[in-house]
């Protein structure tokens, strides 16, 4: 009897408390309305005009003729847009694949074996990371140049015949600014699959030696699976820096030599304050962003289907 009450109190409480549920959601989006008005006015809104002003011809200053899908009919026929999204898409390479392999491989090495110095090691590749990129920019600049300190070491081990002034160059401007962006985004990846490294249960590398797996065999069968999801984001990470890259190359290149080394950022930028041609650079700004969102989505598929 007293327990049937009790559940009876219990059941009255519970079917007295249940409207107070929707209160308690209500409340808690409350919190989180400051960031969605912000996010909502600061991204969001900018890109849903950027969007609306692709569909015209616009000067930035006069008045807009309505253009239709004009603007995004030259960005997949003008050599001078493609050429853009060419180099930004072959970006990917130097900043996504080559700083996500030497990542995980320092990553791996220092994991192994943590000796003195690890950590300087650690802070001296992560240091790109925390220095603007525009003086990076300038730094390597400086480094690549015609009289430069890479020129006068490649002179002075007798190889003064391969000396050039990189960045002029109109065949090793491309990878000299990738090689730039390999520089920023190596130390980032591998401070990420250190952290994801660092979390593998070691129990998995005891019982892969007493199968008498060797270190490359622990790195295949132990470590790559292990950090799979710190591999996402910083795949995830790298890429976007690819696609939307502007300060390096606007800084060491301007996009030149002719346009080898142009990129989306940088041609959207020239097409809204030296051509006037806002729709045309909105369209632009769409197209990257779209194809953005797709890289995203698949290497997120990628990772939850490979998890």
């Amino acid at each position: 009897m007293t327990t049937s009450l009790s559940r009876t109190r219990g059941e009255s409480a519970h079917i007295a408390g249940s409207p107070r549920r929707p209160r308690r959601g209500w409340s808690a989006l409350l919190y989180i309305l400051p960031a969605f008005v912000f996010y909502g006015t600061f991204i969001v809104a900018p890109w849903v005009q950027s969007i609306w002003l692709s569909f015209w011809n616009w000067d930035g200053i006069g008045a807009a003729t309505w253009a239709g899908v004009e603007n995004y009919v030259k960005v997949v026929t003008d050599e001078r847009l493609l050429t853009a999204l060419r180099n930004g898409l072959g970006f990917i390479v130097f900043y996504t694949v080559f700083p996500v392999i030497l990542g995980l491989i320092i990553a791996a090495v220092i994991a192994a074996r943590p000796r003195r110095g690890s950590g300087l090691v650690r802070t001296i590749l992560f240091l790109p990371q925390i220095l603007p990129l525009v003086a990076v920019g300038v730094i390597w600049r400086y480094l690549y140049a015609a009289d430069g300190p890479i020129n006068q070491g490649l002179t002075a081990i007798g190889l003064g015949d391969v000396a050039r002034a990189w960045l002029g160059d109109f065949t090793w401007a491309y990878p000299a600014v990738g090689v730039i962006g390999t520089w920023v985004t190596t130390g980032l990846c591998m401070m990420l699959l250190l952290a994801g490294i660092q979390k593998i249960d070691p129990s998995l590398y005891e019982a892969a030696r007493l199968d008498r797996c060797g270190p490359i065999r622990q790195f295949w069968h132990v470590t790559v699976p292990g950090v799979r999801a710190e591999i996402v984001v910083a795949a995830t990470v790298t890429l976007i820096s690819a696609l939307a890259s502007f300060d390096i190359v606007y800084v060491t290149t301007g996009g030149g030599p002719g346009y080898q080394t142009i990129v989306p950022g940088v041609l959207i930028y020239k097409l809204v304050f030296t051509s006037n041609e806002v729709g045309l650079a909105c369209a632009l700004a769409t197209v990257l962003s779209a194809i953005i969102l797709v890289f995203v989505a698949l290497i997120g598929r990628a990772g939850r289907r490979n998890a």
